[in-house]
């Protein structure tokens, strides 16, 4: 478990802050640390309200778009939704459906199926629903990059209203990126260079959302009723993992309080399914449960049934949705961990493991989960990887990159080798000749210039705690700043020279570690849990110990430890009891 631990500073202002805003001064100190320093901006974060939401007509062009689709109701011409078959564009489509429904448009969605259509607008798709009637397509979570289609679509006669959130297209010659807008009758997208929206990090359903804020607006709806759908715009948010901050925050935020009181069918169908306390409802049951039962409909059938599961208003159909979308999410996790499992292995036994990028072909691996396996793999080696596998036409696949790789920019240095490419620093999708792939990873290996201290996996520390200061109380304060996810990370704490008194391997697979700690060396004790690192630890122990490891483990009284870790609360029974969950650990002075 090699990594390097970062204590943050301390601000010398946290007690001071704390007294001023009424709340715990560790609370104070992860904000900062956060970046989140004045009293202004603290008391902002902490209470999230829909106060702050900023106008929509702020948004370049968001007038000519409503304009338009307010044309298109009272006229009932026939609107197409042309949404995505992710999490964020379902819900982008949802929000749509629901706005338009409820204006008496006249309108259809479509959400293009992966392997026929990929990923955004389609240049036969188009001619079809133009052949259907449809005059105006209204984008969600794409369309910023659909020059060719939108300009086929104006060509037909149509009028094409884009809202989206991905980056600009761009040109580069000599040296300069020349950004390209679709020829569309509105580009609604806080990333344009030219749009003066005070944040720029919204999801598709995030501007889904505010266009139909000011849809609504028009339409003099009372505003009540377009919050309804924070809902939905929540869980797009944080299932697109955009950073969980500003405006992004208050839509997570208040979207979880009214999923937790949800009227939706489908939504507590799911809930449901997957044996979640809908009471206590966060983002990780978003991000890690409800989110990937979603996306697996994409993945593996058709993301209209996810659709399908959010619009519909019969109990029983909505059941039977949930059960097929739980069941398709077991097997997609089923293909994750033998597609993981088999590419492991190919990179263990063979020269892969040398390279500072990974690069790894495997011609069956479900085109749907090369993104997965890539996380994954990436999760375990700390290295930029990119999975790819056969396609339709040819090899494609995605990759997910470490903090100080950026993978987007080290692609754009190889494009005389893709066929099609795109992405941001974190994460990326391309298509190539099987003939190519070597070629580029030998390329990004060459290109690359991360340094051995590059790799070691970071973790950065809020503060130290002491083991005593864990308490209920503090627990509970904590989830304030939830909900957690990209660019506001569940807090860590870290204490020195913990002493051990127990170590059990739990679980199914007896691989979760659970430790019984001493609190501050007394007679009191705290449980700790550390899932799925049973048997790394074993031979973390063994390196230090060698044989005699075992009777370490089995008799742990003389062992001192370090612990990075969150504080959690344990309900059994009724009985609630503080815990903490185990970020990293390593040997006290090692």
């Amino acid at each position: 478990m090699k990594s390097k631990w970062m204590l943050k500073c301390t601000s010398s202002n946290v007690k001071a802050l704390a007294q001023e805003i009424g709340v715990n001064e560790t609370i104070i100190n992860v904000l900062i640390n956060r970046g989140i320093k004045t009293s202004r901006d603290i008391k902002k974060f902490v209470d999230a309200s829909l106060k702050d939401l900023y106008n929509p007509f702020f948004m370049i062009d968001m007038d000519k778009g409503v304009d338009i689709i307010k044309e298109a109701i009272d006229m009932k011409r026939k609107i197409a939704i042309y949404g995505d078959y992710d999490a964020d564009g379902v819900t982008s489509t949802v929000i749509l459906y629901k706005a338009l429904k409820r204006l008496g448009g006249n309108f259809i969605y479509h959400i293009p199926d992966r392997e026929a259509e990929g990923y955004g607008m389609n240049l036969e798709r188009i001619r079809h629903l133009k052949e259907d009637g449809v005059e105006i397509i209204l984008s969600c979570d794409n369309g910023i990059s659909a020059i060719d289609q939108i300009a086929y679509a104006k060509e037909l006669g149509m009028k094409v209203v884009v809202t989206d959130h991905h980056e600009l297209t761009f040109k580069e010659e000599d040296g300069e990126r020349n950004y390209i807008l679709p020829s569309a009758d509105a580009v609604i997208n806080p990333k344009r260079l030219d749009c003066t929206y005070p944040f720029k990090l919204l999801c598709g359903a995030g501007i889904a959302f505010k266009f139909v804020q000011a849809l609504y607006s028009v339409f003099n709806i009372p505003e009540n009723e377009v919050l309804e759908f924070l809902e939905y715009a929540a869980i797009g948010t944080i299932c697109d993992v955009v950073d969980l901050v500003d405006e992004n925050r208050i839509i997570a935020k208040n979207g979880l309080r009214l999923i937790r009181d949800t009227k939706n069918m489908g939504l507590n169908a799911i809930i449901k399914e997957t044996s979640i306390n809908k009471d206590t409802i966060n983002s990780y049951h978003i991000g890690f449960i409800i989110g990937p039962c979603i996306n697996a409909t994409g993945r593996l059938e058709t993301a209209k049934l996810s659709v399908e599961l959010l619009l519909t208003e019969d109990e029983e159909v909505a059941k039977g949705l949930a059960i097929k979308l739980h069941k398709l999410n077991m097997e997609r996790q089923e293909m994750t961990i033998k597609s993981v499992e088999e590419i492991e292995s190919i990179i263990e036994n063979s020269s892969l493991k040398n390279d500072k990028v990974l690069v790894v072909y495997k011609e069956n691996v479900h085109e749907s989960i090369a993104g997965i396996a890539a996380g994954r793999l990436r999760e375990k080696y700390n290295l930029p990887t990119i999975i790819l596998t056969k396609g339709k036409d040819m090899p494609k696949g995605s990759g997910r990159s470490i903090e100080d790789y950026n993978m987007f920019e080290e692609l754009l240095k190889c494009k005389e080798l893709l066929d099609k490419f795109g992405g941001h620093p974190m994460a990326a999708g391309l298509s190539l000749k099987e003939e190519n792939i070597e070629f580029l990873r030998r390329k990004l290996n060459e290109n690359c210039l991360l340094t051995k201290e590059d790799l070691i996996r970071k973790i950065s520390i809020d503060r130290r705690m002491k083991l005593s200061e864990v308490c209920v109380s503090l627990i509970k304060e904590l989830n304030i700043l939830e909900p957690f996810g990209k660019g506001n990370a569940s807090p860590v704490f870290a204490e020195k020279n913990v002493d051990i008194y127990k170590i059990n391997f739990i679980g199914k697979d007896k691989n979760t570690l659970k430790f019984s700690l001493k609190i501050d060396g007394s007679y009191n004790k705290i449980d700790a849990l550390c899932f799925g690192k049973g048997d790394e630890f074993k031979e973390y122990i063994k390196q230090y110990f060698g044989d005699d490891y075992l009777d370490i483990i089995d008799n742990p009284k003389n062992l001192k430890m370090d612990f990075i870790f969150y504080p959690s609360l344990n309900d059994y029974n009724g009985c609630i009891t503080p815990q903490l969950r185990i970020v990293d650990y390593r040997i006290s002075g090692k």
